[in-house]
């Protein structure tokens, strides 16, 4: 949530923002709104007070056997005026928040300005794609000649967009995010959680799915809500805390399976496993000071590359355009996979910096060591990487001329394998 101080400190900066992310500006709509709000809360808050007095002038008459009829009088009339006026101020606040909450993160000026994906800026290129003496097949066609992936079993049992893996290939997918887990944890300083697949409406609001996003969510019947990715438990695990500033940076990891609707999404890649209302994904969070977030930006982006270049996946690394950032993001990177199977770079994973977006609505903050005041956090997200997407590499980059597909030497420990093939891959 944006600081509603900073937009009355610095008059036009919101609607550019809002502009180069291809929204309508409401700064003086918001201004208006917060203008009466305050006025609704002043006269409500001086009712208060004068309902207080009069409490305390009425005990003093009856001590002293005085009139109080005067005061009886005063105190209907008030009563009945904070009756009307919290019934403004009800509305009032909720004129402001309809607002406020649906206002994105205002973006970093390091971030390139354009209305969609084509603005991106590509910053970095690591490995070269294969060259291949023959033509590379997609994922789901590797995985079906192999009988591993099926996904007429799981539409008629759940729908589309679901999957099953079968033997080795399950094994490959548990395997792949074991170890980003392990890399994770050893290597780059992430602390394994354990977290709820399962959260109330507060902590959605918190991460910025809520209220702008709900029908991409899948909500239960009790109010709750599956998490579509690991960034949401991870970040509220602060909720409502002041945290003391020797402790931060603080660094999450966590695998959980993830849920969407994947509203509006109709048409778009519906063959295979790349759009799935169900998927696995390793996510990375952190909680940071003001002054240490643009270095742990780095920091994670660089966690989750490693995996890619551990696993010997060619990848490039972006940076979003105002038009294509998330909607709590102040800057985000993307690391995009090359699948040769369809000759492109695709996302698979997204690390974004929040500033104190998400801090304001789960209220996490800390003590500054030198000024003693208390401070919201920073916090940042990223995918370390989505494991299914991470699986759809390895099998279109390590794929074979015969329909074999080689593991990645680095995964051997994990799969006790070191091939997909027709000859070990009978389901058992």
């Amino acid at each position: 949530m944006i600081d509603i101080d900073f937009v009355r400190k610095n008059p036009g900066v919101l609607d550019i923002a809002l502009v180069n992310r291809n929204k309508e500006p409401v700064e003086k709509e918001l201004i208006s709104k917060d203008t009466k709000y305050k006025v609704v809360l002043t006269k409500h808050q001086k009712l208060l007070e004068r309902r207080n007095s009069i409490t305390v002038e009425f005990d003093k008459c009856k001590r002293n056997s005085q009139d109080t009829s005067s005061l009886t009088s005063e105190m209907e009339v008030i009563r009945s005026n904070l009756n009307n006026i919290e019934k403004e101020l009800d509305s009032a606040k909720n004129a402001l928040q309809n607002i406020l909450h649906n206002i994105p993160n205002i973006p970093s000026n390091k971030c390139p300005i354009g209305e969609d994906e084509t603005y991106n800026q590509e910053i970095r290129r690591v490995g070269t794609p294969k060259t291949f003496d023959f033509e590379p097949l997609e994922h789901y066609k590797l995985a079906e000649n192999l009988k591993l992936m099926d996904f007429k079993s799981s539409a008629k049992m759940a729908g589309a967009r679901f999957v099953l893996l079968y033997s080795k290939l399950a094994k490959l997918e548990r395997a792949l995010a074991q170890f980003m887990l392990d890399t994770h944890t050893n290597e780059h300083g992430y602390t394994e959680v354990y977290v709820p697949l399962l959260l109330n409406s507060a902590s959605m609001f918190g991460v910025g799915q809520l209220p702008k996003f709900e029908e991409d969510l899948f909500k239960t019947t009790v109010g709750s809500y599956l998490i579509p990715t690991a960034e949401a438990p991870l970040t509220n695990i602060h909720r409502d805390s002041i945290l003391s500033e020797k402790e931060l940076p603080l660094r999450y990891t966590a695998y959980t399976p993830c849920f969407r609707s994947e509203a509006g999404s109709a048409g778009k890649d519906t063959k295979g496993m790349l759009r799935q209302h169900q998927f696995g994904k390793v996510e990375l969070v952190s909680i940071t000071t003001p002054d240490q977030a643009i270095f742990e930006h780095e920091r994670m982006t660089e966690s989750a590359e490693n995996i890619l270049k551990k696993l010997g996946l060619p990848f490039r690394t972006v940076i979003l355009s105002t038009g294509d950032m998330g909607f709590s993001s102040e800057k985000t990177y993307d690391i995009e996979v090359w699948l040769p199977g369809q000759n492109v770079y695709r996302e698979i994973s997204s690390c974004s910096r929040c500033s104190t977006f998400q801090a304001r609505r789960v209220n996490s903050k800390f003590k500054n060591i030198i000024t003693k005041k208390n401070e919201y956090v920073h916090t940042l997200n990223g995918s370390g990487v989505a494991v299914g997407r991470c699986l759809i590499a390895v099998l279109e980059n390590y794929q074979q001329k015969d329909g074999s597909i080689k593991i990645p030497e680095i995964l051997h420990k994990y799969t006790n394998f070191a091939e997909l093939s027709k000859k070990n891959t009978e389901m058992v």
